[in-house]
């Protein structure tokens, strides 16, 4: 077990938790913008002035209970945990390994844990360094994001480049969308100072949640969003850091224990809604965090130059990220698997935390794929979108958890599993099809088809075997 400490690898969480940090735009971030940029012309259109509305009220409902949702915990006990949760562990995950189960999840938090907010384990140098160059480049993405759809800039201030305003230029598209769609654009007493006001700012009320953060601290929602914990009132609200970060450490951990990536996918969409319970992000700000962590990750799996081999300050450099996640699930398995004393299957059985109810899993799951916001882009709401043409890479969020699948029978499932289509973000694209990729029911499809393969090529052996004992 390695202690970091005062680490460079907490340079990682930088990338997520510092909402001022400046960036320029690079190659991955000009995808990530051009991805994420219908955003900027809801308001030009009927459908998404409805989108904008509804985004706003929903987010509303939610937070102060008024909407209820199939959370899997009771409201009251939900705002805790959406309390704790707006702490971030990104050095090792630890907050998000209750997905793992009761069993596994204490486990790898024995191993993998924090001593406060600065000092950290981790299960090895390799697994720390995997999670922190995942991290830094869905972070980097995601903060380039906030500033560029709040005031075109790349940190509030300075203007991004002739290349990246041509994305809003192309489009008709504005930025503030929120703040002005919500009556507090950037300017006015009480507005994110950049643009994309939060919904503690424009929502008319925000029921407090008082309790102790993750680190067992006493805290408020409020010390969360306004300070002095963590000061987001100009920190832009589109799209979700936080958000970005749960799904990207859920993807990770789902890809390194497969035998819970379902009830990982269902806690990274926990996550994500509570955002929502503690008043600092739109239903809008959630999709599109999860959006962007999905594609950030399907391109790392799949070894895409734009994104392996990148140098990230304070962060180690991996150049193949495949063989880092071999690496890393080896030494996550053998350590599970020691603590545990059984093997990962037979563990991940032991599960009595609130991810043990498979229908109320889905049923959650389901409850965030859209937020049943209304229909932007009706076209794609009545197709079934062909993932192995419009993004054949998103097949590796399946293949490397399950490497018996072909990418072919993985792209097959994830348009076979998609979700409904045809929200704020799904316009045609290769980036837009990830917001609607259903990973709950394609990773339990995955899984039997697995399940079959393997039997059926049991089967094929036993003849074999019974003429290799007779002779």
């Amino acid at each position: 077990m390695e202690m970091f400490g005062k680490s460079v690898l907490l340079a990682a969480a930088a990338c997520v938790l510092t909402p001022m940090q400046a960036y320029g735009q690079s190659a991955t971030d000009l995808v990530a913008l051009r991805g994420l940029a219908p955003v900027t012309v809801l308001a030009n259109t009927t459908e998404g002035k409805a989108a904008l509305a509804a985004n706003y009220t929903v987010t509303g409902g939610i937070q102060t209970g008024v909407m209820r949702q199939s959370t899997l915990l009771p409201f009251a006990e939900q705002q805790q945990q959406a309390l704790r949760d707006a702490s971030i562990t990104s050095g090792n995950l630890e907050q998000l390994a209750d997905g793992l189960g009761t069993t596994l999840g204490a486990a790898y938090v024995a191993r993998a844990h924090y001593s406060d907010p600065h000092d950290f384990t981790s299960v090895s140098d390799s697994v720390a360094n995997l999670i922190a160059y995942a991290l830094a480049v869905s972070g980097i993405n995601s903060n380039s994001g906030k500033y560029f759809f709040a005031n075109a800039t790349t940190d509030g201030k300075n203007a991004v480049s002739t290349q990246v305003m041509e994305i809003l230029k192309q489009n008709a598209g504005v930025t503030d969308v929120f703040g002005k769609s919500y009556g507090l654009p950037a300017g006015n007493t009480g507005a994110d100072a950049y643009g994309n006001s939060r919904p503690f700012q424009t929502e008319p009320s925000v029921l407090a949640i008082i309790g102790s953060d993750y680190f067992n601290v006493v805290a408020s929602n409020t010390v969360y969003n306004r300070g002095p914990i963590m000061d987001l009132t100009n920190s832009p609200s589109f799209p979700s850091g936080h958000t970005t970060y749960g799904y990207t450490g859920v993807l990770l951990l789902a890809i390194l224990v497969p035998e819970r990536y379902q009830q990982m996918i269902v806690r990274g969409a926990e996550y994500g809604n509570d955002r929502i319970i503690v008043g600092a992000h739109y239903a809008m700000d959630v999709m599109g965090g999860r959006t962007l962590a999905l594609y950030d990750m399907a391109h790392l799996l799949a070894n895409d130059p734009a994104y392996v081999g990148q140098q990230v300050k304070g962060v180690p450099t991996i150049k193949d990220f495949p063989a880092a996640i071999k690496t890393a699930r080896d030494q996550v398995t053998a350590a599970l698997q020691a603590a545990c004393g059984n093997t990962i299957e037979e563990c991940s059985r032991e599960d009595h935390s609130r991810f043990s109810n498979p229908a109320a899993n889905e049923a959650f799951y389901a409850d965030t794929q859209t937020y049943n916001l209304s229909v932007v882009y009706p076209k794609q709401s009545n197709n079934t979108e062909n993932v192995g043409k419009l993004a054949p890479e998103a097949g590796y969020l399946l293949t490397v958890a399950f490497p018996s699948l072909t990418l072919e029978q993985a792209d097959r499932i994830l348009t076979e599993t998609e979700g409904p289509g045809g929200g704020f973000l799904d316009e045609g694209s290769s980036f837009g099809v990830y917001s609607r990729l259903n990973l709950y029911a394609a990773a339990g499809r995955a899984a039997a088809l697995v399940s079959e393969l393997t039997s059926d090529a049991s089967r094929a052996k036993s003849p074999q075997k019974r003429k290799a004992a007779n002779n």
